[in-house]
């Protein structure tokens, strides 16, 4: 997979969620925030990042920065994904069908979050298992990685694109 340059792209930010964190030592609760970030360009840029610091802004931008170090690209078919997807992680299942025209962001949370940051206007989404936002997030950011366009497996296949779709 080629690396992304966020540097030149226009980037939304969006918060997906806050949570303190305790670690016990000897005098008592340290405690810190985690905070679980997705950057996007909203046209098949998408990025998903973790941070952790004391105080929530902190939390938030190192979020955003470890977000920004794991852009994926994500290809789409007009406004919707080019194929039904699966995606797992950890317990944490989702599954992604492309939608007609007009049917709108149909997710949970966590999900929507994510597809509505790749750039994603129609789709139909279903998450079993966990219902963990981290999970959730990780989980439809590997269905989306698994998603091909027919000219990439024509062009893998070494065929035409009528060939592949019949």
């Amino acid at each position: 997979m080629k690396r992304i340059d966020p540097s030149t792209m226009d980037l939304k930010e969006k918060l997906v969620s806050i949570n303190r964190v305790a670690k016990v030592v000897k005098g008592g609760r340290n405690f810190r925030f985690s905070a679980l970030m997705v950057v996007g360009d909203g046209n098949g840029h998408v990025g998903v990042g973790m941070g952790k610091a004391a105080e929530i802004p902190e939390a938030v931008r190192k979020g955003i920065e470890d977000a920004k170090r794991h852009m994926v690209e994500v290809p789409l078919v007009g406004t919707t994904i080019p194929h039904a997807v699966e995606g797992k992680f950890g317990k944490g299942h989702v599954r992604m069908l492309p939608a007609e025209e007009g049917t709108g962001v149909i997710a949970g949370g966590p999900v929507r979050a994510v597809l509505e940051m790749v750039g994603v206007k129609d789709i139909r989404t279903k998450s079993y298992g966990s219902n963990n936002p981290a999970n959730c997030v990780k989980a439809t950011l590997d269905g989306l990685t698994q998603l091909r366009t027919a000219e990439q497996i024509a062009r893998l296949r070494g065929k035409t694109v009528e060939e592949i779709l019949g």
